[in-house]
């Protein structure tokens, strides 16, 4: 049986799931391919680093994080300051890149896929930032190392949007798309119509680990429009920044203009829209009134819904429902499962 290893740079709730993930389906995957799994490296921002060449326990390292301690005492070896050191040592078949979003720039996720596609690595990332600001020159590189970066849970978590296109649909052309992509805004939404303040429904959110502890980039649309410019960039050949989209977010949405809207039969939601003309894209992300007719009016809680506009399908909807960590980690799963496919 093969095994393959694994470097992750972030263990926040989407690198825990993933430990979890790989951990119960240990069975299924060496039964149905034939194949293992270990972790060799961790790197966090604040609670340490450890390679363990051999497979790092990720029952104590769970347990370790859980207790607010830090992940150096699993490392058999000293690690590097540097994270790009750090990514070399840890000689990994596999980068998992889930460090923070940069909205601006993508960095510093950028680099470090950069250094694991240098270092003979697939790179597999949840995060949006390297999708956005720098597709084109981490797939040229990974051509030319032989290897693949994929990026699935960068956009609705573990729902197959970039795979369908890329597998089940070719030469389907992409005129244009529609839909709720941030989560956290429609739970906002949905909480102050029932009755909560902006105030109690954002702490709400975080508390069910939906919003971060500065909310900003949900509420002000920076995470819906970065989700738009990379499915536009990947999907629609077109590349877009977040900073090129209209983007309007859900601050002036109060409870009562919600409770007036469903009073009415309608509802308030953030949605997202792309369109291509003469080879020219148009996107924009706002607040919008939706009738009982729009196949977004009951897209409710965390849920998500995209609807695509090809030349082939006039209309394809991917719904996700409730998505969670568990959800994104099994998008990196998946992305790694289908590299070695």
């Amino acid at each position: 049986m093969k095994n393959y290893s694994i470097c992750m740079i972030g263990f926040g709730n989407v690198g825990k799931a993933f430990a979890q993930l790989i951990t119960r389906k240990t069975k299924q995957i060496a039964d149905e391919y034939n194949i293992s799994f270990s972790v060799v490296a961790i790197a966090t921002g604040n609670h340490g680093r450890a390679i363990d060449h051999t497979g790092i326990n990720l029952k104590k390292a769970l347990e370790i994080s859980a207790k607010n301690r830090s992940l150096d005492e699993l490392s058999v070896i000293s690690t590097p300051e540097g994270i790009l050191g750090f990514i070399a040592l840890s000689k990994a078949d596999f980068l998992l890149e889930n460090s923070p979003v940069n909205y601006e720039t993508g960095e510093p996720a950028i680099t470090h896929i950069k250094a694991a596609l240098s270092n003979n690595m697939h790179a597999v990332s949840a995060n949006k930032g390297p999708v956005v600001h720098a597709y084109n020159e981490l797939t040229n590189l990974a051509r030319a190392s032989g290897k693949q970066f994929l990026f699935e849970s960068a956009v609705m978590d573990g729902a197959p949007i970039f795979s369908v296109f890329r597998e089940a649909l070719p030469a389907a052309e992409i005129i244009g798309f529609e839909g709720i992509l941030n989560s956290c805004t429609n739970l906002l939404i949905e909480k102050m119509g029932d009755g909560s303040s902006f105030e109690e429904a954002v702490a709400y959110a975080q508390s069910i680990g939906i919003a971060e502890t500065d909310p900003s980039g949900d509420i002000d649309g920076w995470d819906a429009s970065i989700k738009v410019a990379a499915l536009a960039t990947v999907l629609m050949g077109i590349p877009l920044k977040p900073q090129d989209i209209d983007r309007k977010g859900i601050r002036d949405l109060t409870p009562r203009l919600i409770q007036q809207a469903i009073k009415d039969g309608k509802r308030w939601k953030l949605v997202c829209t792309a369109v291509k003309m003469g080879g020219k894209i148009t996107a924009k992300v706002s607040p919008q009134l939706v009738p009982p007719s729009s196949p977004f009016f009951s897209v409710n809680g965390t849920s998500s819904l995209v609807v695509f506009k090809t030349d082939v399908l006039p209309g394809l909807g991917i719904l996700e429902s409730d998505p969670s960590p568990e959800t994104t980690a099994y998008g990196l799963l998946a992305d790694i499962l289908n590299i070695l496919k």
